[in-house]
C-alpha cells in the first residue's frame, strides 16, 4: 500500500506540536490548528501550512492526529462547526492522541467508524522534549488496516508503539493506569522535595542524589528539576491532572477498585487548582505542601 504523506495535527500545544514538527522533519506535509494565533504564525515559520479551523487542517489529510486536552474538546473539533468531519475524506485514519475515559474513546471512534472513517486510540507519553524528538511512546489500539495506513506517520512521532488490541478503547486503558502512576509519583515528588527543605537539606544535592538512587522516578528526575530551578512554567498544567486523576477516579469506582494513592494526590491537585495554580506546571502542587508545611521553595520566595 502506498504509505500517505499528508497529515494533519488538531491542537499544537505541547505534545501536539512535538508530533507536528516530527512530522515535519520526515517528510509529511502538514496542516496544523489551533485556536491560539502565535502557535499558528510558529507553524507557519517551521513550515507547516497553519489553519484556523479543524475543517481546513481535515480536507487534504489521509491521517489526523487530534491533540486536545479533553473528550469535550474532541467532539468539538471533530464533530462541531468547522469540524474535522466536515471536510475529512471517507477512510481517513484518525489518531485520537488526547487523554480520555475509554468509555468516551469508545464512543467517538465509533462514531467516527460509521462515518466511514479509521481509528486508532493512541494516546501518547513521554513529555515535550521526547515529542519534539519523535520519539514518544504511543499506547495503540484499532484496526490492522488502521495501523498500515498510519503506519508512517507513527514511525514519524514515536519512539515505540504498543499495540494493545484491535478496537479503541484498550489504549485509554493502558493510559489510564500510567496517569495514575504519574500523578501519584509527582505528589510524591513534591512531598519528598517539601520535606527535604523543611529538613534543612540542599535541594540540588538531594536531587542529584536520588536521581540516580533506587527512590528516584521518571516524573522525580523531570519534575524535581522544575522544583529546584524554581520554573513553573507550563510543560503539563495541574489541570491537566484534575482530568486525568479524575478518569483514573471515575473508573475505579465503575470497576469497583481500591485507588487510595491516586485519591490523595487528585486531592492535592484539586486543592492546588482551586488555590489558582491550574494553569502553572503540575510540579507547582508543591506549593501546595510547602505552604502549609511553612517551607519556602525556589520560586515562592514572597
Amino acid at each position: 500500500m502506498q504509505e500517505t504523506k499528508k497529515a494533519a495535527v488538531i491542537g499544537l500545544g505541547s505534545m501536539g506540536w512535538g508530533a507536528a514538527l516530527s512530522l515535519l522533519k520526515t517528510g509529511f506535509a502538514v496542516r496544523g490548528c489551533d485556536i491560539r494565533s502565535d502557535a499558528l504564525a510558529r507553524f507557519t515559520e517551521a513550515g507547516g501550512d497553519a489553519c484556523t479551523t479543524p475543517a481546513l487542517a481535515a480536507e487534504t489529510a489521509d491521517v489526523i492526529l487530534v491533540y486536545v486536552i479533553n473528550s469535550k474538546q474532541v467532539e468539538d473539533v471533530v464533530f462541531g462547526p468547522n469540524g474535522a468531519l466536515e471536510t475529512a475524506k471517507p477512510g481517513t485514519v484518525f489518531l485520537l492522541c488526547a487523554t480520555m475515559a475509554p468509555s468516551a474513546t469508545t464512543d467517538i471512534a465509533e462514531r467516527l467508524e460509521t462515518a466511514g472513517m479509521l481509528v486508532i486510540d493512541a494516546p501518547v507519553s513521554g513529555g515535550h522534549v521526547r515529542a519534539l524528538a519523535g520519539e514518544i511512546t504511543v499506547m495503540a489500539s484499532g484496526s490492522q488496516e488502521a495501523f498500515d495506513r498510519a503506519s508512517a506517520a507513527l514511525d514519524a512521532i514515536s519512539a515505540k508503539v504498543f499495540r494493545l488490541g484491535d478496537r479503541p478503547g484498550a489504549g485509554s486503558q493502558v493510559k489510564m493506569i500510567n496517569q495514575l502512576l504519574a500523578g501519584v509519583h509527582i505528589a510524591a515528588t513534591a512531598e519528598a522535595m517539601t520535606l527535604a527543605a523543611k529538613a534543612g537539606i540542599d535541594l540540588k544535592t538531594l536531587y542529584d542524589v536520588i536521581r540516580v538512587s533506587a527512590g528516584s522516578s521518571w516524573m522525580f528526575e523531570n519534575r524535581g528539576e522544575h522544583i529546584v530551578s524554581g520554573n513553573y512554567a507550563p510543560r503539563s498544567a495541574v489541570n491537566i491532572f484534575v482530568k486525568d486523576l479524575g478518569i483514573v477516579a471515575s473508573e475505579a469506582e465503575k470497576a469497583g477498585a481500591i485507588t487510595p494513592l491516586a485519591a490523595s494526590a487528585l486531592s492535592l491537585f484539586v486543592e492546588a487548582s482551586e488555590a489558582g495554580l491550574g494553569q502553572e506546571d503540575d510540579a507547582a502542587v508543591v506549593k501546595i505542601l510547602a505552604r502549609k508545611s511553612g517551607a519556602i521553595l525556589p520560586g515562592m520566595e514572597e
